[in-house]
């Protein structure tokens, strides 16, 4: 089973680079699932339901989010009745929608997409760990679903890492995202789940984390905001990671960064 996981969308160039590359990529390299994170897709902060459809509508089958769920207030509204939309599972009891969800692929496996976010340097939320315990236990590798990819929405490189580690064995896929940067330790860890720390951005990287370079240039010069944050509107890259997984494990086989267009350096797995 190929499984294709693409890192923060920011903006309309972002936005671009799904309905322009994602289509083709299903459809020349086979890819059984798709999972995006659109929580910057809305200008930049959040999703709306039109962006979030326009995504399913390119091949994405699930949409995952972070510590900017909730910056579009319809977002809170229309994610009860999306269940392709996740919010991180570990928001309190009670919050509007789901965190995770079990998505059959386009091979007809079941595979369970967990979203989860950290607490350091992060808003305070109920205990990622625990959450994501709570999600596999429910729904299992090897015995409910075929595949289990998890989200792990956070700003410390250390947080990411130790879930990784503590789902090794348990999931196909742990990648992180939030930063906003592409690392290069694409890995499969011992117990065979593959792990990256930052799936990075789809959207234009000539800025400042996909917004206009002069605002947050001023913001570190003068410590003074004199404009809103704009998303930056050039090129973009489409950036994320590939990962192929056994048919009989549910455990990754392969992985590889993917990087199209814009300004990056071009990736695409070598067992594409």
């Amino acid at each position: 089973m190929r499984l294709l996981f693409v890192g923060d969308v920011v903006g309309r160039s972002g936005r671009n680079a799904i309905s322009d590359i994602l289509p083709g990529l299903i459809a020349d390299y086979a890819l059984d699932l798709v999972v995006v994170n659109g929580e910057n897709a809305a200008g930049g902060f959040g999703i709306t339901e039109e962006i979030c459809q326009d995504f399913l509508d390119a091949g994405a089958d699930v949409v995952t989010t972070g510590n900017h769920a909730w910056d579009q207030r319809e977002a809170l509204v229309f994610i009860e009745r999306q269940p392709q939309l996740l919010r991180p599972a570990n928001y309190p009891p009670g919050t509007p929608g789901r965190g995770a969800t079990v998505a059959i692929a386009r091979n007809g496996a079941r595979v369970l997409v967990v979203n989860v976010m950290g607490r350091v340097y992060m808003d305070a939320l109920d205990d990622p760990f625990a959450a994501a315990d709570r999600e596999l236990n429910a729904c299992p590798l090897g015995s409910m679903v075929d595949a289990v990819v998890v989200d792990m929405h956070a700003e410390a490189t250390s947080e990411k890492q130790a879930m990784g580690h503590y789902l090794d064995g348990r999931a196909s896929l742990v990648v992180g995202t939030h930063t906003h940067v592409p690392t290069a330790d694409h890995q499969i860890l011992d117990g065979g789940t593959a792990y990256l720390s930052d799936a990075g951005m789809t959207g234009d990287y000539d800025s400042v984390l996909g917004m206009e370079k002069d605002e947050p240039v001023n913001r570190f010069l003068r410590k003074i905001p004199t404009a809103r944050f704009q998303p930056a509107l050039g090129e973009p890259t489409l950036c994320g990671v590939a990962v192929e997984v056994s048919d009989a494990t549910g455990l990754a086989e392969a992985i590889g960064p993917v990087r199209i267009g814009g300004r990056l350096a071009e990736a695409l797995p070598t067992f594409w």
